[in-house]
């Protein structure tokens, strides 16, 4: 049966309980800019009642819990579109930033730079034997050269913040991991008992899963879900078992976590490995299973498989951007150095040359057709003293005997080619073959006149045999090799002005012989810019002019950066849409706090008023006694 006394500890509930709900309200207006927070309300139940003979009588109220409006199924979407919203974001901002590098509009650019190179050879045909127009040649090479080569550069550069960046986000992953590692033991421990629900340690937990999830795209993979209808319709939370994977790999398990490996010591170009690491120590490369979150768009920026001989990336849109550059210089070195090597000239040295010798040159890692091209002797009046016809097929090979089906053999061996019945006019009489051992170690094709005929003003060329006019339908074996060449490198970061010519552009040749007003090497120049030739990049060829493969290069730019900006678009409408119905649900309103300290302190009111009607009936009773 009650009593006055239970009356008093009714109403002392009934403070208990508006107390509690005061101090939560406070808790969510003080949070209510905190990331993550989620807003969290009393769950109040009546007390056990007392046994009497009328029946059951009341006996106040108690709080049997705190919790936190939240729903899972909403943060799920919100997390997963978060992951989608930092992996665009990445992605639009740097390829915003690859696209400066392309400025192909008003006139400015590499483009502009090759359209004034081209009608530089033309100003240059005109006056074959103007020194002034020469230096002006030499320096317009100069910076067509020097753009490109700045602009793969800066490429480079972009690629290798990349890398940098990559390194700093995986240290944040795996610094976070542990954070939630420990953060699941902690609430372990405060949940030990399903006597109390930890909401702060949830919230700040969460906080660290949309982080992971924005960083690597990572997935939280919890045991059960349950309801919490008595809070509000939506509002559920995932217990027991914990987990958050990249696909397929746990980078958190319940209280342990297990850190990213990464790792560029073992490449020579210092491009980042991921990998996980097995209980066992072994390491499984990772960085192909990693598509979301900034860490995500990375990799697809910079590379993701790293090739396992030259420590490259072997894919990404930065590195087919470079890949793409090289070719188109590459491409543009050969085919020029090929068509100038026509120019009549005492030695000629080639690059240096990675190749065996007795192997087959059309199978070799050079550029050399099938076909055959002109070794031709002019006297010092530019008159054709002698020439032959050296023919390449798939047999092919550099060195071997005079006679034999190789360069050195053909070259040396001894062919009447006047037919004239004279064994000393022929070419085996002027130029010789030598395939030179330098003291580094490097090789390289020397062909040379012997001293004699150079003194008496004899100097000879190599003339690619077009079966069909077009300039790539020869051998390019002179562009291949680098003889004669006008340029020097073999790719966007090394090209340049032969450096002979560059340091004394008077040498420069406009004509294939040595008399004056021959312009045919600078004509040929010229039509350079309308024949169309391979670029191969990766396993894909282009069949283009160098116009035309270098538009390849700025279209494909800007073709990923729209589209990167107009999904961007799609997905931050997602995300606003997403993060708006989280909000919604878990967000604090400060209105409804407002509303809610006002229920409150009313209630706390009515409880004290219960407080001082005891405090009176017990004045009351004790007056009687008196």
């Amino acid at each position: 049966m009650g009593s006055i006394f239970n009356t008093l500890n009714i109403g002392y509930s009934g403070l208990n309980v508006a107390q509690n709900g005061i101090n939560t309200t406070s808790h969510n207006i003080s949070n209510a800019e905190t990331d993550g927070y989620t807003r969290q309300r009393v769950v109040i139940g009546a007390s056990t009642p007392l046994q009497s003979g009328p029946g059951n009588v009341g006996n106040g109220a108690e709080v049997l819990d705190i919790k936190r409006v939240f729903d899972n199924f909403v943060f799920d979407r919100y997390t997963a579109v978060s992951a989608d919203k930092e992996y665009s974001d990445f992605e639009v901002k740097t390829l915003e930033n690859l696209s400066t590098y392309f400025p192909e509009i008003d006139g400015v650019g590499i483009k502009s730079d090759l359209t004034e190179f081209y009608n530089m050879w033309q100003t240059f045909a005109d006056n074959p034997d103007n020194d002034a127009i020469k230096l002006a040649l030499a320096t317009q090479t100069d910076t067509l050269t020097k753009h490109i080569v700045y602009t793969q550069d800066q490429v480079k550069d972009l690629q290798s913040q990349l890398n940098e960046q990559l390194s700093v986000n995986v240290n944040e992953v795996n610094s976070l991991a542990k954070q939630l590692a420990d953060l699941n033991k902690a609430i372990e421990i405060a949940e030990a008992g399903d006597t109390y629900t930890a909401n702060d340690l949830r919230d700040k937990r969460n906080v660290i899963e949309r982080s992971l999830a924005r960083l690597v795209g990572a997935k939280t993979n919890s045991g059960n879900l349950t309801s919490s209808i008595q809070i509000d319709s939506s509002s559920n939370t995932k217990t027991g078992s914990y987990s958050v994977d990249i696909n397929g790999f746990n980078i958190v398990d319940g209280s342990s976590y297990h850190p990213i490996h990464i790792a560029n010591e073992d490449n020579a170009n210092g491009f980042y490995e991921l990998s996980y690491e097995r209980q066992d120590g072994v390491l499984i490369p990772m960085g192909d299973k990693i598509s979301g979150g900034t860490i995500g768009s990375i990799l697809n920026l910079r590379g993701t498989s790293l090739d396992s001989t030259t420590g490259m990336p072997a894919d990404g849109i930065i590195q087919n951007v470079i890949s793409e550059l090289d070719s188109f210089a590459q491409g543009m070195i050969e085919s020029m150095n090929n068509v100038y090597a026509s120019t009549s000239k005492t030695t000629m040295e080639s690059n240096v040359l990675d190749v065996n010798p007795a192997n087959s040159l059309v199978n070799s890692s050079l550029n050399v057709r099938e076909g055959s091209f002109e070794l031709i002797v002019y006297d010092i009046d530019g008159n054709v003293t002698a020439s032959r016809t050296i023919d390449i097929n798939t047999a092919t090979v550099m060195t071997g005997v005079a006679g034999s089906n190789s360069i050195q053999g053909q070259i040396e061996s001894q062919v009447d080619d006047n037919n004239d019945a004279n064994a000393n006019n022929d070419i085996d009489d002027f130029i010789s073959f030598n395939w030179a051992t330098y003291i580094s170690g490097d090789k390289a094709l020397e062909l040379s006149l012997d001293p004699l005929h150079e003194s008496q003003g004899y100097t000879f060329a190599i003339n690619d045999v077009l079966p069909d006019t077009t300039f790539s339908s020869g051998t390019n074996f002179a562009g291949a090799l680098g003889l004669s060449r006008y340029f020097d490198g073999d790719s966007a970061q090394t090209m340049k002005l032969n450096h002979t010519l560059k340091t004394n552009p008077t040498l420069i040749s406009a004509g294939q012989t040595p008399l004056a007003g021959d312009n045919v090497i600078a004509l040929n120049m010229v039509q350079h810019q309308y024949e169309k030739f391979d670029f191969y990049v990766n396993d894909q060829k282009f069949n283009t002019n160098t116009y035309a493969m270098f538009d390849i290069i700025a279209t494909e730019v800007g073709t990923h950066t729209n589209a990167a900006i107009l999904k961007n678009e799609t997905i931050s409408t997602q995300f606003n849409a997403t993060e708006l119905e989280y909000s919604s649900v878990s967000k604090v309103s400060l209105d409804e706090e407002m509303t809610n300290l006002i229920k409150y302190q009313t209630s706390y009111g009515a409880a004290a008023k219960i407080i001082t009607t005891i405090d009176q009936m017990m004045q009351t009773l004790l007056g009687i006694k008196q």
